[in-house]
């Protein structure tokens, strides 16, 4: 399978109001609006925020948001009134995590990835070493 793009679909309990905090809270580019929707860009995939439900997001759900300076980041989100689950802090994995929630609670975790972080490293030349000592 190969995969050429991706998105996160989100129907939201109030559509208006989920649009406008990834728009207006978090300051996401609108990718395209259609009536009934709005897709946004996540670096390289995309949000959208379409229809409606009643039944919400589940709590074993999270969207993972890769940001530049996590500081930053929080120090602009906690201006902007947004609630913070849990502040920025090194996980044992390496990476630096933040924990916020959009209106209807779906956990998103805005992350930084260290410099020194093997995510940080590019793999294809260790597999293609690997590859030719076999």
């Amino acid at each position: 399978m190969e995969v050429l793009s991706s998105r996160v679909l989100l129907h939201p309990r109030d559509r208006e109001r989920s649009t406008a905090f990834y728009r207006d809270v978090l300051g996401l580019a609108v990718h395209r609006e259609f009536p009934g929707g709005t897709v946004f860009v996540l670096g390289g995939g995309f949000l959208e925020v379409s229809g409606e439900s009643a039944a919400g997001p589940s709590a074993a759900t999270a969207v993972w948001l890769q940001v530049r300076d996590l500081t930053a980041t929080a120090a602009e989100l906690i201006q902007r009134e947004v609630e913070v689950l849990r502040g920025p802090r090194r996980e044992p994995w390496g990476l630096d995590e933040m924990w916020i929630a959009d209106p209807d609670g779906l956990r998103l975790v805005l992350v930084e990835v260290p410099a020194d972080h093997p995510l940080r490293t590019d793999q294809r030349a260790k597999a293609s070493r690997s590859q030719k000592t076999r």
